[in-house]
């Protein structure tokens, strides 16, 4: 009965293409789907992750960036250099602001760097420099060819002109980007050079972050030390947690007709097959041979429709980026677990659908050509 199935499957060329093309498109969708929200979840901690701190040390009770704002005075850098394990101290001022060039306004991420700052600055800079000076300004190169900008053209951040001096990669989602000053014109543009917003640490060698962090808040009152994978993982909380219900829903609606179009292909599949299951009941075959025909088809129809669904899902994802767009398409493991486990019950279920019908031919009707 597994030869019998393959058979089905692959002696009709358009039959096998309507298949496995019908199961490969809901799958597509579905798989896209997932990989556009976890790409989405990536982006949104890009910075945290790319920073190259080992911990972020903010405000008291603040333990993400976005729609956050922390402030420490400048005594604190001071106070955490001193903390056995710290290796070395980078501040940093930030605020989330609006960056025009032109008639184009993007929402952005505004880091203040110190002069010549090895951590938190941008982690790739395909043209010009990462670290900005007094009047200078690093955007991500997606923002600056959508408005029409170069090296050396100026935008205006926080009210003030800036050159642009460099242009970095994966600093820009679909709802926002990163850009970066310097230190001492954000503090000019702020009125003060007595606070900063977060210390990025990095540790000597052979220290925990957990354990670096406890001594920070031990010795230093009035902050929070996080080690930069937990914070990254909280800032990626606060951001689901505001966009839960639309992405949910989002998501359950894609899945709801990825899934319909799945089982209506497989069933409408195996129907097509019901006159020769029919001729085979009344060769002698028993049901129970039937049914593993229908659901092994059925098995074969959902594992080609992965490959050929998860393979474009894959393409989109290389190629996408290369059209400029700020979208990333992030197909994880775990999505794909989903996917096809429960494409592969849906599968059964839609296939055990029409068995009744087949299970009750009457094989009489199958030779009187019914």
């Amino acid at each position: 009965m597994t030869r019998l199935a393959f058979r089905n499957l692959f002696q009709n060329k358009i039959r096998l293409v309507i298949s496995v093309g019908g199961v490969a498109l809901a799958l597509l969708l579905i798989l896209s789907l997932d990989a556009i929200f976890t790409g989405v979840e990536k982006q949104i901690t890009a910075y945290i992750n790319h920073s190259r701190a080992d911990i972020f040390v903010s405000q008291l009770n603040v333990r993400n960036m976005h729609m956050a704002s922390s402030s420490l005075p400048n005594t604190t850098i001071k106070a955490v250099e001193s903390v056995p394990g710290v290796s070395a101290v980078t501040p940093i001022l930030y605020l989330p602001n609006m960056l025009v060039v032109g008639d184009e306004r993007n929402l952005a991420y505004i880091i203040g760097l110190p002069e010549n700052a090895s951590i938190g600055g941008p982690w790739d800079v395909p043209m010009g420099r990462g670290n900005p000076g007094p009047g200078e300004a690093v955007i991500d190169r997606n923002v600056a060819e959508k408005s029409g900008v170069s090296l050396g053209d100026d935008v205006e951040i926080l009210g003030m002109k800036f050159k642009l001096v460099g242009l970095s990669e994966g600093t820009a989602s679909l709802v926002n980007s990163v850009a970066f000053i310097s230190l001492s014109d954000f503090e000019m543009l702020r009125g003060s050079q007595d606070t900063v917003s977060f210390l990025l640490i990095k540790l000597d060698p052979d220290q925990s972050p957990i354990e670096v962090s406890k001594r920070i808040e031990r010795q230093v009152t009035g902050v929070t030390a996080t080690p930069t994978a937990e914070f990254a993982a909280q800032e990626k909380r606060v951001v689901k947690d505001m966009s839960t219900d639309v992405i949910t829903i989002m998501n359950m609606v894609g899945f709801l007709i990825g899934l319909a179009v799945m089982a209506l292909t497989v069933y409408t599949a195996t129907l097509a097959r019901k006159k020769e299951y029919g001729v085979l009941k009344a060769l002698g075959a028993q049901n129970g041979h039937l049914y593993q025909a229908v659901i092994t088809q059925a098995f074969l129809s959902v594992i080609l429709g992965f490959i050929t669904g998860l393979a474009f899902t894959l393409l989109l994802s290389r190629t996408i980026p290369l059209l400029g767009l700020n979208l990333v398409l992030e197909v994880s493991s775990a999505s794909m677990i989903k996917v096809g486990s429960i494409s592969i019950v849906i599968a059964v279920i839609s296939a055990i659908l029409p068995i009744r019908q087949i299970a009750g031919l009457d094989p009489a009707l199958v030779f009187r050509g019914k």
